[in-house]
């Protein structure tokens, strides 16, 4: 199993982290949402549990309860600007449709 990060969204995650003055990572999960059938949940996570996973990239780290790692597995989080936007951007291999709106997902 495995959640990977790329430097953008390690950078964005640190510096958060920074502002907020406390932090283990960024706790990432899926919820039951939307029109496809599940919309990714972010938070930033203070401490893990005993039945979450934890991934390291460029020095940040990504907090996973293990019961969303079915879903999440051999997912890459981005961080992007474009324009005024900016945003996490998920690249999950375990997507199958998306809904016109890319808020929710089905696997």
């Amino acid at each position: 199993m495995n959640v990977a990060l790329t430097e953008s969204a390690a950078l964005r995650i640190k510096n958060q982290l920074a502002r907020r003055g406390k932090g283990l990572g960024l706790r990432v999960g899926v919820k039951k949402s939307g029109c496809s059938g599940y919309a990714y949940v972010l938070d930033y996570a203070d401490a893990a549990a005993a039945d979450d996973a934890l991934f390291e990239s460029f020095g940040a780290t990504v907090v996973v309860a293990r019961d969303h790692l079915p879903m999440l597995d051999g997912l890459t989080v981005d961080f992007r600007r474009e324009g005024l936007n900016e945003a996490f951007k998920f690249i999950n291999p375990n997507v199958k449709a998306e809904c016109g709106c890319g808020e929710s997902f089905a696997v």
